[in-house]
């Protein structure tokens, strides 16, 4: 069985440690291959991916050596294995991969898990989602993108993982661990300063720890930022948790599990 991890960057583990993939080509292919999770991926868009531009004068030939090296590579690591992993299809090839053997894969479907999970399982769904969070190793691919799918693809981990961390923050919210999260989310809206909902969970943080002036402080600076930046206002969702911070109302300081329900 081999572990192929994607959130950071490409890593293949064996049963017996590590194994390394060389080479930007070979790395591209194994990219291009995981993230479409089992399904075939056209000749022409690997060519793509690896080369983009600069295409070599015999691309079949070209990558077909490639796949040819990789078949190798992976058949020495599993050498026990009946059937390659990286099949040949009418629509392209195919590199199979198992439940629980790439780590976007487990991390996507953990975070589906929390989105339907119910309110009153915070607990848990904090515990799934830090679970989660910690497959996180860097940027994806370790910033080696490769074409549009790989792009596309990272763009999609990174988002997942944005609604990962605001999910988090949401049950750690509804725990009553308002101060505890006070530094992951002020870090969280510093390094995403224009997605609203960490400044919204950010405010009912800060209320709830007692620092209820700071929190409208990071309210002003979110609605100057955004007309600056985009030429808009807040949207009604921040702007209700703000009215509800000057209101002091019952909901930022009573049962954690119906403060976000009630405000955003």
């Amino acid at each position: 069985m081999l572990k192929f991890s994607v959130l950071g960057a490409l890593h293949v583990r064996t049963v017996s440690g590590p194994a390394e993939i060389s080479g930007d080509l070979q790395r591209t292919l194994v990219q291009t291959l995981l993230i479409s999770e089992g399904q075939p991926v056209s000749g022409e868009s690997l060519v793509e991916e690896m080369w983009g531009e600069a295409v070599p004068d015999n691309q079949a030939n070209a990558l077909q050596a490639h796949v040819s090296r990789l078949r190798r590579k992976l058949r020495a690591l599993e050498p026990d294995r009946p059937a390659s992993r990286v099949t040949i299809h009418p629509s392209g090839y195919r590199l199979t991969v198992a439940e629980g053997e790439l780590d976007a894969a487990e991390f996507v479907a953990a975070v589906r898990r929390a989105e339907a999970a119910l309110p009153d399982d915070a607990g848990n769904t904090a515990r799934l989602l830090r679970e989660a969070l910690a497959l996180w190793r860097g940027p994806v691919f370790g910033g080696l993108t490769g074409g549009t799918l790989c792009q596309l693809a990272a763009a999609r981990y990174e988002e997942y993982r944005m609604r990962a961390m605001e999910l988090s923050f949401d049950a750690e919210l509804r725990l009553g661990r308002h101060a505890a999260v006070l530094a992951e989310l002020a870090e969280a809206h510093t390094n995403h300063p224009l997605r609203e909902r960490f400044c919204e969970q950010l405010m009912i943080a800060l209320y709830g720890a007692g620092r209820q002036a700071d929190a409208l402080d990071v309210f002003r600076r979110m609605r100057r930022l955004l007309d600056a930046e985009l030429g808009i206002q807040p949207s009604p969702a921040l702007r209700r948790v703000e009215n509800a911070i000057l209101r002091h109302d019952p909901a930022l300081a009573g049962d954690a599990h119906a403060t976000l329900l009630q405000l955003a």
